[in-house]
This record gives structure tokens, sequence and C-alpha cells, in this order.
């Protein structure tokens, strides 16, 4: 199982903007925040479902190759509004929102990149969740 993961962004601030909206339709909140003079190294910020963060942001010189991250979601609504708040935010259209069949019958997704490249998506695995 993984615990937890994260990535290197370039701007904390303005990434964690933009994770704060991208996330907050698939249920991910901000829920920690952690100093550069505490870590001893980095800001970094903490999203997931309360009450324990899983997604991890820090700042510093991006990850390069950038990386990709997909959240499973529990609907193709989520995906929708995950991929629309993730525009609004600032995010760059990398696949909008649709079938995969490709990856499998039911697989639902949407990617987009957040500020620094990475490509960062919304999965649905449920054929009966109708956008």
């Amino acid at each position: 199982m993984i615990d937890h993961t994260g990535l290197v962004v370039s701007d904390f601030a303005h990434s964690k903007t933009f994770y704060i909206h991208a996330l907050a339709p698939i249920g991910y909140n901000l829920l920690a925040e952690i100093p550069a003079a505490v870590t001893g190294h980095s800001d970094v910020a903490g999203f997931g479902v309360a009450p324990k963060p899983d997604f991890w942001i820090s700042s510093g010189t991006p990850n390069r190759p950038p990386i990709h991250i997909a959240f499973r979601v529990d609907s193709r609504a989520e995906v929708d509004a995950f991929y629309q708040a993730a525009l609004a935010a600032g995010g760059r259209d990398n696949g909008a929102p649709g079938p995969r069949p490709h990856y499998h019958a039911h697989y639902y997704g949407a990617f987009v990149l957040d500020p620094d490249g990475h490509n960062i998506e919304a999965v649905c695995h449920h054929a009966d969740t109708p956008s």
C-alpha cells in the first residue's frame, strides 16, 4: 500500500493555491502546512481527506521529468468537476474528461498539467456513474 506521495514545485504559494482549488471537487483539502524552519529544508503542504494528508507538495526545484499523479474518485461527475476546477485554477489541459478504453473498459479520466507541468489526473473506474 502507498501511504503518501508528493512532488516538488517551483512556486510554493502558487502551486498550493492551484491544488487547493483543483482538488476541492474530489474531496481533498489542505490539511497540513509545515514551514522550512521546521522541516529544515523546504516548505511543505499536505492535502487529503481528513484526518491524514496523503499528497504533499514541497518547495524547491521541480521534479524532472515531471511526475504523473492520479487521484481515484467515485464518480465520473467528480472527474469532470476536477478538470473544470483545475483549468479555472490555472492548470493546462492534458486530456479532457472521457473514457479511456485502452486502459480498461470502465476507465474514465481527465488530465491537467499543474503550474510546473506535472500531469495530474482524476480517474473513475466505475461504469455505473454517468458523467
